[in-house]
């Protein structure tokens, strides 16, 4: 095991030696290039830049970005027979995680200024920012949020990272399939993942900090739906997704840990503007409550005794940090149990306007999907079916037209595909069948058993009367040979 051990650092250093004098001598002069082409040597810290120079260090001054080390020179021993020294250099980069090809509006997503030491100021379109941290955690992105962003650290600045939110959702949802944002320490939590097609090239992934681990994907084919198993860890807070082969990706979810008694659980996915918008009061393990005060931004603005407090159509107006003051009893130990009062952590509600919805309308079984404030490029039509009684079992149909017909009772939606992502769901529309139609093919029903009867009841008569006419006798004829007949009928006495 060991000489297995010491291989792979001999293969490992030998690498590097080659990697490093690749670099030596195809950057040669300071470049944004030669920086994109080198700077992974030391993929996890990138705090290192190696490059050959044969002149003076005059040639890095236009390089603000790199700071040269002029005491610090590396020759190792690969490459010594090229008698060129690796002059050593340090410089700060701008990281976006999780590394996302595309930003989505609502999205979480964190910058990391990577390369020096704290503190570091930050910079968006170059204005500076109170932020001093080397990591930037920005919650529910919005167009807002577009810019170029820069750090700097010890005088020296960062290489600018420019971010641009697409107003559009991603092609998979990722939710809870209970609860929401905010969870007890060591708890867990299913996510479900719902995709418009087939999910066994599906990956799921946890930043938590700044470090990316896997998780476990339980597929569910028959019902078309993955579920992952959340769990924070150590973390205090955690951003969940799940991508195709680096094409397509669900919405992040992120859930953040307590360690109080009492929670102030808001949704984990974005809030809407226009939309409602619940905030739960919880205490941990179920305890009865007795009575809650929620407060925003530490002013209290409301007594509740079941725990909720509902904003019904929310505004930018309505951000803020929101926690709760509960009163509760152990009364499931113990009827006469002391009552308690806890106070929850503050959670941030952010409440933005999300990309463009689709419009589902229609009458009876006939449905039509719009879009108003879709982009020009929002062309094709999605068709969804939910069942009434599970809200994960949302399958796309295959019409793809602006109408269709409604077959089976459920809950139907429709979006817009824009390309890079979509518009939003419309709202669903109920389709059951209608009591109208039964009633009117019963009436046709009774109708033709009515007409039935009415025949049958006719011929019966005719016989009747037919078998009644057996007993006439001709009696003669008349002078103009008209026959006559005579009808005799018993009277009983």
């Amino acid at each position: 095991m060991k000489s297995i051990y010491y291989l792979c650092i001999y293969l490992f250093n030998a690498w590097m030696n080659a990697y490093m004098y690749a670099c030596s001598k195809a950057c040669t002069v300071c470049t944004q290039e030669c920086i994109n082409t080198c700077m992974n040597i030391y993929s996890r810290k990138l705090t290192l830049f190696f490059c050959r120079v044969d002149s003076t260090k005059s040639l890095f001054n236009d390089c603000q970005s790199i700071k040269f080390h002029n005491n610090k020179v590396v020759r190792q021993p690969a490459v010594r027979e090229y008698a060129s020294p690796i002059y050593l250099f340090s410089f700060l980069l701008v990281f976006l995680l999780p590394k996302f090809p595309q930003v989505y509006i609502g999205d979480d997503v964190t910058l990391i200024c990577k390369g020096g030491s704290k503190p570091t100021t930050w910079f968006i379109d170059d204005k500076q920012q109170s932020h001093q941290d080397y990591s930037m955690f920005l919650t529910a992105v919005t167009p807002k949020n577009n810019g170029t962003y820069k750090c700097e650290q010890d005088g020296l600045m960062s290489e600018p990272l420019t971010l641009t939110v697409l107003e559009l959702e991603p092609h998979a949802q990722l939710s809870p399939s209970v609860g929401g944002a905010v969870m007890i320490k060591g708890d867990g939590r299913n996510l479900v993942l719902q995709a418009e097609d087939d999910l066994k090239n599906w990956t799921c992934s946890v930043l938590r900090g700044v470090s990316r681990f896997g998780l476990g994907v339980n597929l569910d084919e028959q019902m078309k739906r993955a579920v992952i198993l959340a769990e924070l860890k150590e973390a205090e807070r955690a951003t969940f997704w799940c991508q195709k082969k680096n094409i397509y990706r669900s919405n992040t979810v992120t859930l953040k840990m307590t360690e109080h008694m009492v929670m102030l659980v808001p949704p984990a996915v974005p809030a809407l503007q226009g939309e409602s918008v619940t905030l739960r009061c919880v205490v941990w393990g179920g305890l009865e409550l007795e009575n809650v005060v929620f407060y925003k931004d530490n002013t209290k603005i409301m007594n509740s005794s079941g725990g909720t407090y509902t904003i019904t159509n929310a505004t930018q107006d309505d951000n803020g940090k929101y926690s709760c003051r509960a009163t509760y009893r152990f009364s499931h130990i113990s009827a006469g149990a002391a009552q308690k009062e806890g106070d929850s952590d503050a959670q941030e509600l952010k409440v933005i306007d999300g990309p463009a919805a689709a419009v589902i309308s229609g009458s009876t079984k006939s449905l039509q999907c719009s879009c108003p404030r879709c982009p020009d490029n929002c062309t094709s039509y999605h068709w969804y079916h939910t069942l009434f009684n599970d809200p994960h079992s949302r399958r796309r149909l295959p019409e793809n037209d602006q109408s269709i017909t409604a077959e089976e009772e459920g809950l139907y939606s429709c979006r817009f595909d824009c390309g890079k992502g979509l518009s939003r769901f419309s709202d669903s529309y109920s389709y059951k069948a209608q009591p109208a139609e039964f009633g009117g093919l019963l009436y046709i029903l009774l109708g033709v058993a009515a007409l039935i009867i009415l025949v049958g009841v006719t011929v019966w008569m005719l016989k009747r009367r037919k078998r009644g006419g057996s007993n006439a006798q001709v009696t003669g004829r008349g002078k103009d040979n008209d026959v006559l007949t005579h009808f005799e009928r018993r009277e009983d006495f």
